[in-house]
């Protein structure tokens, strides 16, 4: 079961150091970055749920201690439609 998780910082530092943990810390892959305006950026992951909730929890603890951490989330198990509209 393939979960999506996502961190979104106020700024590119905070957002690399994310996903850096992350792809340290679990069995996860990047699939994508987006850019929101007013210097708010979010990475996206795949991976077992499991390994994305370790993902996501080590994530937050590490893009706080840079810059502004603004959501975290995981979804365990996308609707097919929202893979295909988000590109992941």
């Amino acid at each position: 079961m393939e979960a999506l998780g996502l961190i979104e910082t106020r700024g590119l530092v905070g957002v690399i150091e994310a996903a850096d943990v992350m792809v340290k810390t679990a069995s996860v892959k990047i699939v994508g970055f987006e850019k929101s305006g007013d210097g708010i950026v979010t990475v996206k992951i795949r991976g077992p749920v499991a390994d994305c909730r370790v993902a996501v929890d080590a994530a937050v603890s590490a893009a706080g201690k840079v810059s502004e951490l603004l959501s975290a989330h995981l979804i365990p198990l996308p609707f097919p439609d929202l893979e295909e509209n988000l590109n992941i």
